[in-house]
């Protein structure tokens, strides 16, 4: 049914229960799992004014860190649960590269962790999940990730 499932993460508190899901969903369905991390490029610019440009180069190499500490960790999870796992990180708006790589490597289903958040935050923010699962042509599984406060 699915032979190539997607994992975006952002590596942050809580994850654990949406890797879970995905590796589990690879593994039920002897599927590869794709791991794409984003480095968020308005993260990234909202710190290149002149004065910032320094602020900007340690920025992306802190969510360069980061994204890699995420994908290795959930490469070694699929590797654990002998799951095929091809990891990937581009730069970009977050939802938008998502849907690409969807595009593009021909995914069959998506599984992203979402929070709790408060309605302003979301109204004002939005949700890079939110809007992948309206966008995406393809099925989004949406696993609820818990946060200890």
């Amino acid at each position: 049914m699915y032979d190539r499932i997607l994992f975006p993460t952002d590596g942050s508190e809580g994850v654990d229960r949406a890797t879970d899901h995905a590796v589990d969903a690879a593994s039920r369905y002897d599927a590869t799992l794709h791991v794409l991390y984003v480095v968020d490029s308005d993260i990234v610019t909202a710190y290149s004014g002149d004065e910032f440009v320094s602020g900007a180069e340690g920025a992306e190499e802190t969510l360069t860190d980061a994204g890699e500490a995420a994908l290795e960790s959930v490469a070694e999870q699929a590797e654990a649960a002998d799951v095929d796992v091809v990891t990937h990180m581009v730069h970009g708006v977050p939802h938008e590269e998502i849907l690409r790589y969807i595009d593009e490597e021909d995914i069959d289903l998506t599984v992203m962790g979402s929070k709790t958040r408060p309605g302003d935050y979301r109204r004002m923010l939005g949700s890079v999940t939110e809007r992948v699962s309206r966008q995406s042509a393809a099925p989004v599984s949406i696993v609820k990730t818990t946060v200890s406060e």
